[in-house]
């Protein structure tokens, strides 16, 4: 099972690697975003059909990776969620390397990592955590499993108060697999530690609008939500 590869589409780029890494990391993600991981959400999250995640995680299944409970939602069990997060550490670790050394822009960077996230080998990845210092987050403000840090609590610009300073502290990883969103959050400063200001709703307007790098940006409701924010110390908004 883990020599079998397949090719996931990442913002329409095919990028092959293991199908087991693959599914794990879908349902690791899908979780650690609150989502109901079913197995129709994991067929759409890589883009595949449903038939093929069903065999796959039969064999899943099989090997002790995951369980599906009695409501059909698939579970990591304690294994499956120790080999979900070695490749996810790989992946952010690249990320981070690829954006803050060779600059690469987030999506080409999201690309390139998951490319080479099966090949580089624990005495590489050690030394490339070193080289970094031990980073909390990838570039989208996700945590780095086994560095040490929680995942920094928040909500989405489109619950997020109005007329007050916020910080963006994270993109949600399932927004990571649309490239020209991370391209777009990029360019327009939605990045982790930059201040964003929520306007008042006007009445009978749609969607969510922001103030950022003194640009004023009007977003649909599910793209604002992708932006995690919380207040900004009154320290820094001095």
């Amino acid at each position: 099972m883990g020599d079998v590869s397949i090719l996931r589409t990442r913002g329409g780029i095919a990028v092959s690697g293991s199908a087991l890494d693959t599914y794990l990391e879908a349902i690791y993600v899908l979780h650690s975003e609150g989502e109901q991981v079913l197995s129709s959400r994991v067929a759409d999250y890589l883009g595949v059909s449903r038939p093929t995640v069903s065999q796959t995680l039969q064999r899943l299944v099989g090997q002790g990776y995951v369980e599906v409970s009695d409501t059909r939602e698939l579970v990591l069990t304690e294994e499956g969620r120790k080999r979900a997060e070695a490749i996810i550490r790989k992946h952010r670790l690249l990320e981070r390397w690829l954006t803050d050394v060779l600059g690469l822009d987030w999506a080409d960077a999201h690309v390139e990592a998951a490319r080479l996230e099966g090949s580089i080998s624990p005495l590489v990845e050690s030394k490339l955590n070193e080289m970094l210092n031990h980073p909390a987050t990838c570039p989208h403000g996700n945590v780095i499993p086994g560095n040490g840090h929680a995942v920094p609590k928040g909500v989405g610009l489109d619950e997020a108060p109005p007329n007050t300073p916020l910080e963006v502290i994270r993109i949600v990883e399932v927004a990571e697999e649309d490239l020209e969103l991370l391209r777009f959050f990029h360019r327009t400063g939605l990045v982790p530690g930059e201040t964003v200001q929520v306007h008042e709703p006007e009445p009978y307007a749609a969607g969510v609008t922001v103030t950022v790098r003194e640009q004023t940006l009007s977003l649909d409701p599910a793209v604002a939500h992708r932006v995690q924010v919380r207040p900004k110390p009154m320290s820094q908004t001095a």
